[in-house]
């Protein structure tokens, strides 16, 4: 009974390590300094971009590439610059991210 506790227990972190590494990788990569998970800083909240763009099939590709290429017009007159820091599965990454704060 212990093994199958101790099994289900690092099971659970073993599926939480994605979700702390995108908010690591948010970190360094600047994200944090306009945005924050649960209010506006600059840009808007991870968590009101996840519910406006939620089950939206392409949502994850289209908010990679703005974050790839930066945007405007969405969320106000405040322009989101391009990332040039930031690759193509770093983007997807942190975009996942983003689409799973609730």
């Amino acid at each position: 009974m212990k093994a199958l506790v101790a099994a289900t227990v690092a099971l659970g972190l073993l599926s939480a390590a994605p979700a702390f590494a995108s908010a690591d990788l948010a970190k360094s990569k600047n994200c944090l300094a306009c945005h924050a998970v649960d209010k506006k800083l600059v840009g808007p909240s991870y968590k009101d971009v996840a519910a406006k763009y939620a089950g939206q099939a392409d949502a994850a590709a289209m908010l990679a590439d703005k974050i790839l290429k930066g945007g405007k017009g969405n969320w106000g007159q405040v322009p989101m610059p391009p990332n040039p820091q930031v690759n193509a599965e770093q983007a997807k990454q942190l975009a996942d991210w983003v689409l799973s704060q609730k």
